[in-house]
């Protein structure tokens, strides 16, 4: 079973997000099944390290539409992208260090903040994007 399911209810109604969303999505459950199949170790740098770039490219990309379109909820997001986006290089640098550290609290907080910022904070933008007929 995944860490983190798709559903409906994680949607933003803009279809790139969407889906960068569920990569996003099926890159932490790629991790999360590794490291329950005692298999973490062999996937974990590369997997780790893609979860990272495309997060950035993600956040770019919603923060390039958020500046086009003067989202009033740009400086909030942005600070947030940018926190998580050390918290992952932290990470990184803390797992590269020692192997053994990639835990189900690890697991745990990719998972909470993922849904949790597209159940709240993404969400918030929904409506402004459709508004502006970006679907």
């Amino acid at each position: 079973m995944p860490l983190i399911q798709w559903s409906e209810d994680l949607s933003v109604g803009v279809e790139k997000f969407d889906s960068q969303h569920k990569k996003l999505i099926a890159l932490i459950n790629e991790l999360h099944d590794a490291m329950k199949a005692g298999k973490g170790h062999l996937v974990l740098h590369k997997t780790l390290e893609e979860l990272t770039s495309y997060t950035q490219t993600h956040f770019a990309d919603e923060e390039r539409i958020m500046k086009l379109y003067n989202y009033p909820g740009y400086n909030a997001q942005k600070i947030q992208h940018d926190k998580f986006v050390a918290e992952l290089h932290e990470l990184q640098q803390k797992i590269e260090s020692n192997p053994l550290s990639l835990t189900i609290d690890v697991m745990n907080f990719l998972k909470s903040w993922l849904t949790s910022h597209i159940q709240k904070t993404d969400k918030a933008y929904s409506s402004f994007f459709e508004s502006k007929h970006i679907i």
